[in-house]
């Protein structure tokens, strides 16, 4: 079938040409619309649900709300797990599904649940909404709004009814999420005191409110042969029309709505802020729908921005803080530079080593082609191109293939000129290319196969791992099938075309030294077998021990460029005093030259995808540009000069990540942080005291850093509860209390005032004096069914009680997350001695138990899964030598590599100091394919001079070795060239790609080695002289 595809090649050369114009065309025209980011979308499949519950406490949340909504979601086909969050006013549910259902399916099953957990929910809470469709990726572009003449009410309101809804018409975006609660209402402020004088009671100012403002349909009028539609208007537009609604009258005179109350602007309850530079500003976060373009969607949003500022009042000020698009195409540059100086130094040894400047120009011809092919199926596939899935394509092993097929073209043609004694014809040079293509057609397609199956166990990894690394593994396939299709077809016919009909192989200075090092080292190698083999596996043994030293990580963290701080404050601030300690904190950052602005969003946004208490704050720190900052600066010293800058802020403690690396890790495990402890059982007050020591036990450990306890500490609460006997003796109902309490103190929304198209909520409030003093609250009066009043205290004992902060669940346990970051030390090594030390000094009662969350969750299910990959790999690789030469002892001889090639990428992680990592123990599977490579072209040449000459093995291996001299060098060269820039590279995304480039760089050398040195001495043990192969 080869023989026939190159004979084809050969023989239809303008159809070759003309399909590779065509995948020209594709590649391009795919690279266009190919899905650009800066990273694999590692966010799980899931579904948040979110249930604005008024006032009431996370205790009552979490049994009314919480509790019926988690069992409702139970058994839902592809439901991984459930975890909520119960706090004041909130109630987060969210359900994981498994990766292979459709986000959209997943919606519908949820919202079919819902309408049936409904009927039992109270109905005095808002209807359950589901989150945005987006993903830890979908934060793409935030701004913020500034005035100095408005305040961050009316700023709240441009961007509700001006700002919002043009950006959300921007295909790709999902949601604009605003992180301040400064919403303008319109508030009835009663006074208790006129109300009471007149017998009226907080119910009868509701009543009359809703009554009275409404519109309604009348139906149609029939006249005259024309139809008139009949509309009854009665809905407030303004506070005058408020006031004049009538609530009671005396003796004739109504009793109206300024009688009894003020009605004025204001804003509900508080719970989420934003701050920039010093100062309150209003902030927003366009969210990206899931699965869109992250770059696209970014400058799309960014166009619509640079619209709407020019519809903007002169004196409001929209500033963009952060642009994804800025970080993809930063990540995608490092990649691009990356790709290209691999292909620079690859074509330079092929001009170097190979001495022929047609041929060295044919095999980089397949570099770009490839890629293009590459891309193509990508977009078919819809696979992202981002830093993993293009930053592992390495150009010297995709040309691997056709540098055996042009280094042997150009030998058997200076052979044939130097035979002929004449400069060949084309005739000649044709024949002579196929001749000599179809001697190693087979052993090049079956070697780029190796290469090519041993990624395709890396496509059964799942969860983070597989979101990371399997459209690594696609794009790498995809490539590499690419390749081997232009090596047996447009590399041949361009050979033949291209190739001189002179070609002379003259003396390399290069080449030559090599020969001359390599035979003496090969006569030795043969005469000490014991002593080289030994050597190999002493190597091998230390390699083995240094592998146990270098400690292990998930995946190298990922430099974005900026800053994310965590401020954290006592639980029981208020709006106030956060806006103090932040916009200080903001103030005191910006005095580092290298911070080019900080914002932050404090407490839950309006969209609850990130719900907080406002004791706990997201910062965002903008740097400059690398080459603006001071000289000798590096992102670890800027960090450790914000944290002293911040510490000079009394009342906060600060937590360091990155924007993306925080959202992923808390939608991914629920924690913002490396590592997250999970302490699980039933008593809040238990589980709090366990995690507080453990806290203090990781505390103490090297390594540990920005140690947090999740906030659930009790917080004091003025606590009402309704004495039944008093009611039953006053005739009052627990409703009409409750009424008082949730709509009087809570602000419960009861209608709406409309102005032009913007609405606006109604509530009915008592003064800020009252609800904000315990003693004025007991003396509310209660109206009774005669006309007179009884005060609150009469029908209730209020006092004081602690109660829990929040209460998370997970998989339908309540727990408590003890979170952490590890600098300085490698994360299993870290965890290891934090388990020994919890079990030593922490003692947990009976129905409680510890689970670990984040980073170190992912590192052990990846690694259990590369148990099952990488013996798989392996026994493909061993599998597909068998059928290459048809016998197992040539299968183990040349399989032999493998472990050798190992040997080199563990001394190469040692020697620079990295930590195995899941992009390291891929670059090991993906190095076990290149490590076979070689050792096939080299014992598919010693076999075929066996076949020929019938020579003895130890001559056919000595001559064998010494004639596949040249593309060993070439394909090991080449290989481990294109990963250099990789390893090298400091650009922004380097440091994931930098583990994977480290280990087949170390891997190849030492492989070369052993084709060169050691497979040789084997090949004498393994054959004798009477046992000639068969033919390839």
């Amino acid at each position: 079938m080869l023989d026939r595809l190159l004979h084809f090649s050969l023989t239809q050369r303008l159809l070759v040409f003309a399909g590779t114009i065509g995948l020209v065309f594709w590649g391009v025209l795919s690279w266009t619309r190919l899905n650009l980011d800066a990273v694999p979308d590692i966010t799980t499949n899931q579904v948040q649900v979110n249930t604005l519950t008024g006032g009431m406490g996370p205790e009552e949340v979490e049994r009314l709300i919480t509790f019926p909504i988690e069992t409702a979601m139970a058994g839902l086909p592809g439901v991984r797990g459930t975890r909520s969050l119960s706090q004041y006013g909130l109630s987060q549910v969210t359900v994981t599904f498994h990766d292979n259902v459709d986000i959209f399916f997943a919606r519908q099953l949820v919202n079919e649940r819902l309408s049936r957990v409904g009927a039992d929910l109270p109905a005095n809470i808002d209807a359950p909404q589901m989150g945005p469709v987006s993903t830890g990726l979908g934060d793409i572009y935030m701004f913020a709004v500034e005035s100095d003449k408005r305040s961050i009410t009316d700023l709240r309101t441009i961007m509700d009814w001006q700002i919002a809804p043009q950006l959300r018409s921007v295909a790709g975006v999902a949601e604009v999420n605003v992180a301040d609660g400064n919403v303008k209402q319109y508030q009835v402020i009663a006074d208790m005191a006129r109300l009471q004088a007149r017998g009226l009671g907080i119910h009868d100012l509701i009543e009359a409110l809703q009554n009275n403002n409404q519109n309604a349909g009348g139906g149609v009028l029939d006249a005259g042969g024309e139809r008139t539609l009949i509309r009854s208007v009665g809905m407030a537009s303004n506070p005058a029309e408020i006031e004049t609604i009538p609530v009671s009258s005396e003796d004739g005179t109504p009793v109206l709505v300024r009688d009894v109350a003020e009605v004025t602007t204001g804003t509900p309850v508080v719970t989420g802020l934003s701050t920039k530079d010093g100062h309150q500003a209003l902030l927003a976060i366009a969210m990206m729908l899931k699965g869109a373009n992250g770059r696209t969607v970014a400058q799309a949003v960014d166009a619509k921005i640079e619209e709407i500022k020019a519809q903007l009042p002169e004196d409001v000020k929209l500033t963009t803080v952060y642009n994804r698009a800025h970080l993809v195409n930063k990540t995608v540059g490092t990649v691009e530079k990356s790709l290209l100086e691999g292909g620079i130094l690859v074509i330079v040894v092929l001009l170097v080593l190979l001495g022929n400047w047609r041929g060295a120009l044919i095999v980089a011809s397949a570099i770009p082609l490839s890629m293009l092919f590459a891309i193509g199926m990508m977009n078919q596939w819809g696979i992202s191109g981002n830093l993993m899935s293009l930053g592992a394509i390495d150009f010297g092993l995709i040309v691997d293939g056709a540098v055996v097929m042009i280094e042997n073209a150009v030998r058997r043609l200076a052979e044939a000129r130097e035979h002929a004694g004449k400069t060949l014809s084309r005739h000649d040079v044709r024949h002579v290319v196929w001749e000599s293509s179809k001697e190693v057609a087979k052993p090049t397609a079956f070697a780029v196969s190796i290469i090519t199956v041993v990624y395709l166990p890396i496509l059964a990894l799942e969860g983070t791992e597989g979101k990371m690394f399997k459209p690594m593994a696609f794009t790498v396939v995809f490539a590499l099938l690419g390749a081997l299709a232009l090596t047996l077809t447009l590399v041949p016919a361009l050979a033949s075309l291209f190739l001189s009909g002179d070609t002379r192989e003259g003396k390399n200075p290069i080449m030559g030294f090599f020969s001359r090092v390599y035979k003496p080292a090969l006569s030795f190698a043969l005469r000490a077998k014991a002593i080289v083999v030994a050597g190999a596996l002493i190597l091998l043994g230390i390699a083995g021990w240094l592998f146990t030293t270098l400690g292990a990580e998930f995946i190298p963290t990922l430099d974005e460029g900026d800053l994310v701080v965590q401020p954290i404050r006592i639980r029981t601030v208020n709006a106030e005093e956060t806006i103090r300690l932040v916009t200080a904190a903001e103030k005191k950052v910006l005095e580092v030259p290298e911070v080019i602005t900080m914002f932050s969003r404090s407490g839950t946004p309006e969209v609850a995808t990130d719900p907080m208490p406002l004791s706990l704050t997201d910062s965002f720190i903008m740097l400059k540009e690398r080459d603006q900052w001071r000289a000798g600066m590096t992102k670890e010293k800027i960090r450790e000069e914000i944290e002293k800058k911040l510490n000079e802020v009394p009342g906060q403690g600060y937590n360091f990540s990155q924007p993306i690396e925080m959202r992923f890790s808390e939608l991914v495990s629920g924690v913002k942080a490396d590592i997250g402890i999970k302490v699980f059982g039933e008593d809040l007050e238990v589980l709090r005291q366990k995690a507080e020591e453990i806290r203090a036990v990781v505390a103490e450990i090297p390594g540990a850093a920005d140690v947090e306890v999740e906030q659930v500490e009790p917080i004091p609460v003025l606590q009402i509860d309704i004495d039944r006997e008093a009611i039953g003796r006053f005739g009052v109902s627990i409703s009409e209390v409750q009424e008082l309490i949730s709509s009087a103190l809570g602000g419960e929304e009861i209608g709406q005032i409309r102005e032009g198209d913007k609405r606006y909520e109604l509530i009915v409030r008592l003064p800020a004096e009252v609800r904000n003093d315990a003693d004025a609250i007991a003396s509310l009066p209660v109206k009774l069914a005669n006309g007179e009043s009884v005060p609150l205290s009469s029908l209730a004992h209020i006092d004081n009680q602690p109660a829990p902060a929040q209460i998370s669940r997970e998989s339908g346990k309540r727990r408590v997350v003890v979170q952490l970051n590890v600098r300085g030390t490698d994360l299993a090594g870290f965890v290891a001695r934090a388990q020994k030390a919890i079990e030593q000094k922490v003692k947990l009662d009976e129905g409680y138990y510890i689970t670990w969350g984040g980073q170190f969750e992912n590192l052990q299910q990846a690694s259990a899964r590369l148990m099952i990959v990488v013996p798989l790999a392996l026994a493909l690789i061993f599998a597909l030598l068998f059928m290459t030469f048809g016998s197992i002892k040539q299968a183990l001889l040349i399989f032999t590599g493998v472990p050798l090639a190992v040997t080199g990428g563990v001394l190469a992680l040692w020697i620079r100091g990295l930590p195995f990592s899941i992009s390291a123990g891929v670059g090991f599977i993906a190095l076990s394919g290149v490590a076979v490579l070689n050792g096939v072209v080299m014992v598919s040449a010693i076999n075929r001079l066996r076949q020929e000459g019938k020579l003895l093995v130890k001559d056919a291996v000595s001559e064998g070795a010494q004639q596949r001299l040249r593309p060993v060098l070439m394909t090991a060269l080449v290989a481990a060239l294109g990963f250099i820039p990789m390893a090298l590279n400091t650009g922004i995304g380097a440091e994931v790609q930098r583990p994977l480039a480290t280990v087949v760089i170390g891997g190849i050398a030492s492989a070369t080695l052993l084709t060169l040195l050691v497979l040789p001495v084997l090949y004498t043990w393994f054959e004798r002289d009477n046992e000639v192969p068969e033919e390839l």
